[in-house]
């Protein structure tokens, strides 16, 4: 296993996600919550460039479980720190659909 028990990386750049959320705030209440929890050696909370699925965000991924989220919102943080980021759980309603094509995505490549 690597360094940490999980690693989430919340996506704070591209053409959508800051403009669908205030993903900084993301990443700054995900890194207080694990140190309040006492997880601050086992998780780490990453600020992310973009993961080209523009218009699906605020989109984080939570690795070693390579389970994407998109349509984030402030509200939805508290419920992914507990159920995934601490209990393993991943929240099924949040999950990124695999497939869905953002605007980065449209084209196939030739």
């Amino acid at each position: 296993m690597g360094q940490y028990r999980t690693h989430v990386f919340v996506c704070t750049s591209g053409d959508t996600c800051p403009t669908q959320g205030d993903v900084e705030q993301f990443v700054k209440y995900l890194r207080g919550e694990a140190a309040k929890a006492g997880l601050k050696d086992e998780v780490r909370i990453n600020k992310a460039g973009c993961f080209s699925q523009c218009g699906h965000g605020p989109m984080m991924v939570v690795y070693p479980e390579d389970v994407w989220y998109g349509g984030v919102s402030a509200a939805d943080l508290t419920e992914i720190f507990e159920s995934h980021i601490v209990g393993g759980k991943p929240v099924d309603r949040l999950r990124y659909q695999p497939g869905v094509k953002g605007a980065n995505k449209k084209k196939d490549a030739k």
